[in-house]
């Protein structure tokens, strides 16, 4: 990986997640108009799958947080796995 490259895989990982998140979504939608040269779709996509792995990191660590506590409120040994809410409908 280039220097270059190395410090946009890096800068993702320093931006706020709700920041990425934003990022991502405006990436996409620009990859969905499909009027851009195959050079600029080429990046982006590159760009928004450096945020995207920036932001499972983020979420992934969330969840061994959270798990963690758990852990400390259930006074038990073992980490309780977060479970997510089902949704209706």
């Amino acid at each position: 990986m280039t220097a270059t490259r190395k410090k946009k895989a890096n800068g993702a990982q320093d931006l706020p997640f709700e920041e990425a998140m934003g990022k991502l979504e405006t990436i996409v939608d620009s990859l969905e108009e499909g009027d851009l040269p195959l050079e600029r779709s080429l990046q982006l996509f590159e760009d928004g799958v450096h945020l995207s792995r920036a932001c499972v990191q983020r979420l992934d660590a969330a969840e061994r947080r959270i798990e963690i506590l758990m852990k400390d409120a259930a006074g038990d040994d073992q980490p309780q796995p977060f479970e997510a809410p089902e949704e209706e409908g």
